[in-house]
């Protein structure tokens, strides 16, 4: 009988320290982030990327890649196999032939964040947790407090005070503990460090439990098959914690191993931050490994405000071995290019997402992408969870029986 997962430890990329993946682990003794792996021997004996094909459209059709030994186990609400379509009209504009995006806003809570608390919360509920705590920006904590609900789990959620609206509410309709911090992301964090110091609590923060980055890695699955099981030139990606573009690399690597795809043919990963707060952008442009604490950080794309990621040496090792980049966008640039996927293409993004397409139209005048490559933005979150980002002006206001005429 064929296993559900071929899981086999977790490991630490910096000392190389194994880990049991049964029992409840949270970082390496070294301070490091614990990447899952598993036996690739044994998942290329026993499934195929054309069995997968057929199989119902979420993530976890990937399920023997994924850490969830018993199929009761998993926790979903159908997530996964998000839209992945050609930008025509804003490839013309932007002088790419080949413009696509993966859409996450069109999936369960309405952020990417769902990946990870589906895989996340579903290997918590196997290892016995019953009470979760994490700091985040929004969309995390609105996913785990969700997810977490369906589980039967409790989830604490820290977020900044100016966090947005709509994922204050959606960790308050699921029961969860919510909690507003006066401060940024890192000091959320060590409220919820006190937490699990003093309480007990399982910490869910990003990168401090293995298995976020698992549910994220599902997005470079999902790319490579829907692009006909082929690796795209170029991939950007809005970069806070970092998890979804160390997940992509992930998988790309596991796919290589399994024969899925040509062995060293990478897409460039980008790492696309906002002016106001890119200390990954920083610390590529000096060619170092780990990031600097960016002081004083703001943007309106709220979800990559992060000062200072946990696996900040991970993203940049993406970028590196790719041969990619990173990127930082200036508020009015996101917001423009937000407006243009909306009136172009249909598609309200939020304005993470939207960083991506002002990257790659940037990068694109550089001449760093090609007019004929193929080329991958991320957009990671709805729109409409962001109403503060749109400004309506201009508007008429009609009174009833009043005539009146459209402009041509």
């Amino acid at each position: 009988m064929k296993d559900f997962s071929y899981i086999s430890h977790l490991e630490c990329p910096k000392c190389g320290k194994t880990y049991e993946e049964n029992k409840v682990q949270q970082l390496c003794k070294c301070g490091s982030p614990l990447l899952a792996r598993y036996d690739l021997e044994k998942v290329k004996a026993n499934v195929t990327k054309e069995e997968i094909s057929k199989r119902p459209s979420s993530l976890w059709r990937y399920h023997e890649l994924l850490p969830v030994h018993r199929k009761e186990n998993v926790v979903t609400l159908g997530e996964g196999m998000t839209p992945f379509e050609k930008f025509h009209r804003l490839g013309a504009k932007y002088g790419i032939n080949h413009l696509y995006i993966k859409d996450e806003g069109i999936i369960p809570t309405g952020s990417f964040k769902t990946r990870g608390a589906s895989v996340g919360i579903s290997k918590a509920k196997e290892l016995g947790v019953k009470h979760l705590a994490m700091p985040t920006n929004g969309n995390a904590g609105a996913a785990w407090a969700l997810y977490a609900s369906k589980a039967g789990m409790k989830a604490t959620i820290v977020m900044p005070l100016d966090a947005p609206q709509i994922t204050r509410k959606e960790v308050f309709v699921a029961g969860g503990d919510l909690h507003l911090m006066n401060g940024l992301i890192s000091d959320a964090g060590k409220v919820v460090a006190s937490l699990v110091q003093n309480q007990g609590m399982y910490d869910a923060s990003t990168l401090k439990e293995p298995y976020r980055i698992e549910g994220k890695k599902t997005m470079g699955y999902e790319i490579v098959e829907q692009f006909g099981w082929k690796v795209p030139d170029v991939i950007l990606y809005p970069t806070g914690g970092g998890v979804g573009i160390i997940g992509i690399y992930k998988a790309i690597l596991e796919m290589q191993e399994l024969g899925w795809i040509e062995k060293g043919k990478f897409p460039r990963l980008v790492a696309v931050q906002a002016e106001g707060c890119a200390p990954i952008v920083e610390a590529w442009k000096r060619g170092e490994k780990v990031s600097k604490f960016f002081e004083n950080s703001t943007t309106c794309a709220f979800g990559i405000n992060v000062p200072k990621a946990l696996g900040d040496f991970l993203v940049l090792e993406g970028v590196y071995a790719t041969e990619g980049c990173a990127i930082a966008i200036s508020e009015e640039d996101l917001l423009a290019a937000q407006k243009h996927v909306a009136s172009l293409e249909g598609n309200f993004i939020c304005p993470e997402g939207a960083a991506t397409f002002a990257a790659a139209r940037i990068l694109r005048e550089q001449g760093w992408i090609k007019e004929n490559e193929h080329v991958v933005c991320l957009n990671t979150g709805l729109g409409l969870k962001y109403p503060e980002t749109v400004e309506i002006e201009g508007v008429q206001t009609l009174q009833p029986g009043q005539e009146w005429y459209v402009k041509n």
